[in-house]
């Protein structure tokens, strides 16, 4: 394979799908010397050309609501009360420094998805 920048989307799509012809290389081998380059240069143009943003701060702990099998109560001692928590979970009022740290630190929310 000749190494270059991907510059099309043609060129994604064809890296991709080499990506999955080396997908089972062998550490040391020249396929994983290949793979572990294409993957680079895979991560260049998707980053340019298809960031992913991060969530809404709503939704990424009514996410971690949801995979915790977490409700509106569970929330109160992170949040305040009942009315507070119904009001942030309904987008009337926005989480304060505080509640976001606090809500990174107990629930493992990702600080990226908070912050945004």
């Amino acid at each position: 394979m000749a190494a270059k920048l991907i510059k099309t989307e043609a060129e994604y799509d064809a890296a991709l799908k080499r990506m999955d012809a080396l997908f089972d290389a062998k550490p040391g081998s020249p396929s994983f010397d290949e793979a572990e380059l294409l993957m680079a240069l895979i991560s260049i143009y998707e980053e340019e050309h298809h960031k992913i943003e991060a969530p809404d701060p709503i939704e990424a702990l009514k996410f971690r609501m949801e995979q915790m099998n977490m409700t509106r109560a569970d929330l109160t001692k992170y949040l305040g009360g009942r009315g507070r928590v119904s009001e942030i979970l309904n987008k009337k009022r926005k989480l304060s420094l505080a509640m976001r740290q606090k809500l990174h630190k107990e629930l493992g929310i990702p600080a990226e998805s908070l912050l945004s």
